[in-house]
């Protein structure tokens, strides 16, 4: 019997940095268990050089991440999502499309790597949120399968984004 694989999309404004590494991580860490998605409500038009840095040490192909819109997910034809995490407190105050099969939502905030100003190195320094959105996607990806249907996972989704790392 083959196992489910959980379609989650990672929501930001500009989908240049922290959702596109949590889009890699969930899916690297996920096994094969999970399959991660990103988008932005106002997609900066490209992933974030430092992000890509992060990504390329995950073994995910850097070549397929490209900043898009959220509205790409809420086609007909898109891929059903099963969660769907919002990673920076701006994404979580608007209004989000419509998500067919209301997949389960959570709110997991991280600083913004890509709103660091200054030198390479300082800016590199800020990317080191990604090791944080590691934290959270190793404890997220090591959930039982049990614990991943609907009913159980919504106290567990919250108890991971309210986890200070």
């Amino acid at each position: 019997m083959q196992e489910k694989v959980y379609n989650v999309l990672f929501l930001c404004t500009g989908n240049s940095a922290r959702s596109v590494m949590a889009e890699a991580l969930v899916t690297t860490m996920g096994k094969g268990r999970f399959r991660g998605f990103s988008a932005g409500s106002h997609p900066a038009g490209k992933v974030n050089p430092f992000a890509i840095e992060q990504i390329a040490g995950t073994g995910y192909p850097v070549e397929q991440l490209r900043s898009k819109s959220w509205d790409e997910y809420g086609k007909p034809d898109a891929p059903q999502m099963d969660f769907i995490f919002t990673v920076c407190d701006n994404a979580a105050g608007e209004t989000c499309p419509y998500w067919p099969g209301h997949p389960l939502s959570a709110h997991w905030g991280f600083a913004d790597p890509a709103a660091v100003e200054g030198s390479d190195e300082e800016k590199r320094a800020a990317f080191r949120i990604f090791r944080q959105i590691m934290t959270r996607m190793n404890i997220f990806v090591s959930l039982p399968l049990h614990m991943l249907e609907k009913n159980a996972i919504q106290h567990e989704i919250k108890a991971i984004g309210d986890m200070s790392v």
